[in-house]
């Protein structure tokens, strides 16, 4: 009797501009796929379903109000459901699927402890874009990274003479887990921490990567005290720039 061929799973990032960063492993993993579940813009989605027409959206998983834990357990076994049947399954998730994305990591693991093949491939993030389009080289100063609700949760040290870059900068102070930006007064306390090792005319940008080729990166500077009111989106970053000098051992 033949055996019921064993299910695997890639997970993949098509990159942050739309059909221009998906590496060739990615496309081809996305081609010979039994089915691809895929959580990214529409557009996205739409451009992958003409690669793959076995692929099912898992933005109607989402809902205003609901709490994203619960949205993104039912991705979890949605996609391990299809493994456990055993096709072939990628899962694509928008930019690098292992940053900022919960559910690659959680799913890979699932495969992997029930003894499917399962592996990540990298993409291009939203990180590496802010790195071109801004002119930055982590390299020269080091560079810190944190999502920005950490800061106002825990107790994390920053270093002002090295760059800070702060994610989801709208949701910075949220507890919900269901909210699109948080408060003028949630974020009123990420600025009073700031402050206590950056100066409050100390310019700092938001910054959002452009999503199709012909449009351009939003880089817009402003003090660090203008920050709880600034116009800011689910998509924005947060860039501070070094605001000392190193100094010698």
């Amino acid at each position: 009797m033949t055996e019921k061929p064993k299910g695997q799973l890639v997970c993949v990032g098509p990159g942050m501009i739309l059909g221009a960063h998906i590496t060739e492993r990615c496309r081809n993993y996305i081609q010979r796929a039994d089915v691809v579940y895929v959580s990214c813009h529409h557009a996205v989605e739409e451009w992958l379903a003409t690669l793959n027409p076995d692929t099912i959206s898992l933005q109607n998983l989402y809902a205003e109000g609901k709490h994203r834990r619960e949205t993104y357990n039912q991705m979890h076994q949605t996609i391990m459901q299809s493994v456990r049947e055993g096709k072939k399954v990628v899962g694509c998730f928008y930019g690098h699927p292992g940053v900022f994305a919960q559910v690659p990591h959680w799913v890979i693991n699932t495969a992997r402890e029930e003894g499917y093949k399962a592996h990540m491939e990298p993409g291009i993030s939203a990180e590496d874009c802010l790195y071109a389009d801004m002119g930055i080289d982590p390299g020269r100063f080091g560079c810190q990274h944190f999502e920005a609700s950490q800061l106002l949760f825990y107790r994390r040290t920053l270093d002002p003479s090295a760059y800070l870059i702060l994610w989801q900068i709208a949701l910075a102070g949220d507890r919900s887990i269901a909210k699109r930006v948080s408060s003028v007064e949630e974020r009123q306390q990420l600025v009073d921490i700031l402050l206590n090792d950056y100066p409050a005319d100390h310019k700092v940008a938001v910054y959002e990567c452009p999503f199709i080729m012909v449009e351009k990166p939003r880089i817009e500077w402003f003090p660090l005290s203008e920050l709880s009111t600034y116009e800011l989106n689910p998509v924005s970053t947060l860039v501070i720039p070094p605001a000392t000098k190193m100094q010698p051992r």
